[in-house]
């Protein structure tokens, strides 16, 4: 009895890191690593800051507005000007004490969203698609491991933050009970004082816990955003091209290559040849050129294609074997004879100009 297998179960399964592009392509639709509870925890210690610092200002503005409205307004005659200018003032002073809170609540939560993903413009993220209203994946989310995973957090920052107020409570428990003896201004001080220490008691705890959050969601995104092997060959083949197609450029481009030689080698005046594993065309224009120039050169069945096309076009050949060997290691086509190799080359070239003066 024996079992099949399906080798492309292998190569779909999503095993690899995703490549940088992905990683771009990915944050450009918004899909990066981020933690709300970094955000809750930053907006709660900035607004609870806030208070510990300005609280007095807060207290006092609204002490100002109760005073006016039972002062002045209560005595007011009821008219349409009147409640229009009564609105309009109590709307400017509630502005005054709401307006710097808020602002601190803006400046954590753009904080705080920085500090994760840095600058991001992602307006894809934002755009209406019709599946995120689709109700069988809504269930699926709902009723999904990450939905419960959510849910045992929810439970734990909800027991942790009720322990430290509880804490907070218990440890002034002696002046809470206490309360009834102080006037109502002191009492309010003290309420106002225990309310900020909870606030940024609590601040602190879902700071810590939120750092855990974020390194879970950047390890849940990383998982997410995982590759198959078939995926980072699909994306190689389209960012640096198929291998194949290369390879046959390549080919192409050596074969246009090996033409040019070849179109040379009838302008050379020698081919130094090993006498049939080596073989060197040079060509020299006196006046024109500092030193003989290497036009062609191979080695085997490309040694023998350049000694034919020589022969054909009744260039001399002449075996030296040492001096092709050191011609064809030392210097590439285009370019000049080296320098330590200018005797034996001028040598040659003497006895092919003898040659040829003869002919």
């Amino acid at each position: 009895m024996y079992l099949k297998l399906n080798i492309q179960f292998f190569a779909q399964e999503k095993t690899e890191k995703a490549t940088p592009k992905k990683k771009r392509e990915t944050r450009q639709k918004g899909q990066v690593a981020k933690s709300n509870d970094v955000n809750t925890a930053f907006i709660l210690l900035f607004v609870f800051l806030f208070f510990w610092l300005l609280g007095r200002f807060v207290v006092e503005q609204l002490f100002s507005i109760a005073q006016f409205t039972l002062q002045e307004y209560l005595l007011m005659e009821l008219t349409k000007t009147n409640v229009r200018s009564l609105f309009t003032e109590l709307s400017f002073q509630a502005a005054l004490v709401i307006g710097p809170v808020m602002l601190a609540a803006v400046a954590a939560a753009v904080f705080s969203n920085y500090l994760q993903v840095g600058v991001l413009f992602a307006p894809e993220a934002i755009k209406m698609k019709l599946e995120k209203i689709d109700p069988i994946k809504g269930a699926k989310r709902i009723f999904s491991v990450r939905a419960l995973v959510e849910f045992l957090k929810s439970m734990l920052k909800i027991s942790l933050v009720g322990l430290v107020t509880f804490s907070v409570l218990w440890i002034s428990m002696d002046e809470i009970l206490k309360l009834s003896l102080y006037s109502v201004g002191e009492s309010v001080r003290i309420i106002g004082n225990l309310t900020i220490i909870m606030g940024l008691a609590t601040a602190a705890l879902l700071i810590f816990l939120s750092v855990l959050d974020y390194m879970y969601q950047k390890y849940d995104h990383e998982k997410n955003i995982r590759m198959s092997k078939q995926d980072v060959k699909d994306e190689y083949k389209k960012t640096e091209g198929d291998p194949l197609i290369k390879s046959k450029i390549k080919e192409k481009q050596k074969q246009m290559a090996m033409s040019r030689m070849m179109q040379e080698i009838p302008n050379a005046d020698v081919v130094i040849t090993n006498p049939t594993h080596y073989a060197v065309a040079l060509k020299y224009e006196d006046g024109k050129m500092a030193a003989p120039v290497i036009v062609a050169k191979g080695v085997d069945y490309i040694a023998l294609k350049i000694i034919n096309v020589a022969k054909n076009n009744e260039v001399i050949t002449v075996e030296n074997r040492p001096l092709a060997r050191a011609l064809y290691s030392q210097a590439e086509i285009g370019d000049q004879v080296p320098e330590d190799l200018f005797k034996a080359t001028a040598e040659v070239l003497a006895y092919v100009y003898r040659i040829q003066r003869k002919i």
